[in-house]
């Protein structure tokens, strides 16, 4: 890009801080209409809530702003790139996206839509586009070399439905084909893809693996979304309501870099969860103790509401009993009485900062919105390194804290 073309770029910074929902708003609607089979791509449970309108939004407006250094976006780019190979999107579909894009931004801007920042942002799309396929070509092949590694989607087996609460149920799925399958980095996740006849669609959604590397199965683990009509709930309840043992579901290969860091040996390792929000964390914690036999301090905070909905109570005291070093510490929000480990209300750190804040401890946070960010901003308040605070947000990113 020439200087003129930059600074076409960076001119539109405050059209997109102040309209650029609007503008993703208006290319989504307009690429479906003109291409619905990738209604079949893209998550429609999240195009209803408006998340991914709004994650776009963040990233176009990420890109402007850095157009001049955009090698700073690349923990953005290998983050969307998980997302999209876990999805099977391939470099074809940046063509579509593209000339979506561009036309929308005609149509929206309008007489704002010169020839000259058209074709800047031509430019600039297509910039993007090779960054971030090229990022994407990477990590297919990563996945290929895998022993038991496939790209696209692969039929599994649900040989076994565990009722871990009230609310969540755990599938264990083994490769219908009887081969090998990735071993997954703890953290992780898998697409799941079925078809949703309430939408007439095929529909992927991302699981968290819950179980540590095993070589045999991966085992997702499912909230039941009671009364949910919403296309975000209708996976998971179908999953509960229709998926039995015997059937046979597709997934893609693991992907996913909120993964446990693990640079020194004896490193406190602190997880902190909220709902749902436990399964990555899980996978980390059985990886350690099991998997790795590890001696190093490891604290479990998790908060949900009452103990009929809390999930794999029985293996936190199976975790306890293996390793002396393993601290579980729990919050329910329908609670009268503190009992033990258990305190009554939200995850509140503070009550007990002395068991979790721990020198050169890496933190882990999972869970709704609102929860990581309350617990991200107490721990930095108390002198935690960011750096050293790792998080995921289900679903697309709504926002940045590191």
């Amino acid at each position: 890009m020439n200087e003129q073309q930059v600074a076409l770029i960076k001119a539109t910074v405050p059209v997109l801080k102040e309209n650029g929902v609007l503008l993703t708003s208006y290319f989504y609607e307009r690429m479906f209409k003109h291409n619905p089979e990738l209604k079949h791509v893209f998550n429609m449970g999240n195009q209803k809530s408006g998340k991914q309108q709004t994650a776009l939004a963040m990233a176009v407006l990420a890109y402007a702003e850095n157009i001049e250094n955009p090698s700073v976006l690349m923990g953005v780019v290998d983050h969307i790139g998980h997302k999209h190979t876990s999805l099977d999107i391939r470099p074809e579909h940046y063509q579509i996206v593209g000339n979506h894009l561009i036309s929308s931004i005609k149509e929206v801007l309008g007489e704002g839509a010169t020839d000259e920042l058209l074709e800047a942002w031509t430019i600039a799309y297509n910039q993007l586009a090779a960054i971030m396929s090229g990022h994407e070509a990477h990590i297919y092949d990563d996945k290929v070399k895998k022993s038991g590694g496939w790209t696209g989607w692969r039929p599994f087996t649900v040989k076994d439905r565990v009722n871990e609460s009230e609310e969540i149920t755990s599938f264990y799925l083994y490769p219908t084909d009887g081969g090998k399958i990735a071993e997954h980095l703890p953290g992780q996740y898998i697409s799941v893809r079925l078809f949703l006849p309430e939408l007439d669609l095929l529909q992927p959604r991302q699981y968290s693996v819950s179980n540590s590397p095993n070589g045999e199965y991966y085992r997702i683990s499912v909230k039941k979304e009671k009364g949910s009509t919403h296309p975000d709930g209708m996976i998971s309840n179908r999953l509960h309501d229709h998926v039995q043992v015997g059937d046979t579901i597709e997934l893609s290969s693991p992907s996913g870099n909120f993964v446990l860091q693990n640079k020194e040996e004896g490193q406190p390792q602190v997880f902190i969860s909220g709902g749902i929000g436990q399964t990555p964390l899980l996978a980390m914690v059985e990886d350690l103790i099991f998997n790795k036999n590890t001696d190093q301090p490891i604290v479990w905070v998790h908060g949900c509401r009452n103990e009929r909905v809390h999930a794999f109570k029985n293996r936190l005291r199976e975790l306890s009993a293996a390793n002396s070093a393993f601290q579980n510490h729990l919050f329910y929000e329908q609670q009268e009485a503190e009992n033990g480990n258990i305190k009554c209300g939200i995850v509140d750190l503070q009550q007990i900062e002395d068991k979790i804040l721990l020198e050169d401890a890496n933190y882990y946070l999972c869970g709704p919105a609102g929860f990581i960010r309350k617990q991200y901003e107490y721990l930095k308040q108390a002198g935690v390194d960011p750096s050293s605070i790792h998080f995921e947000e289900f679903g697309p990113a709504s926002f940045s804290l590191n």
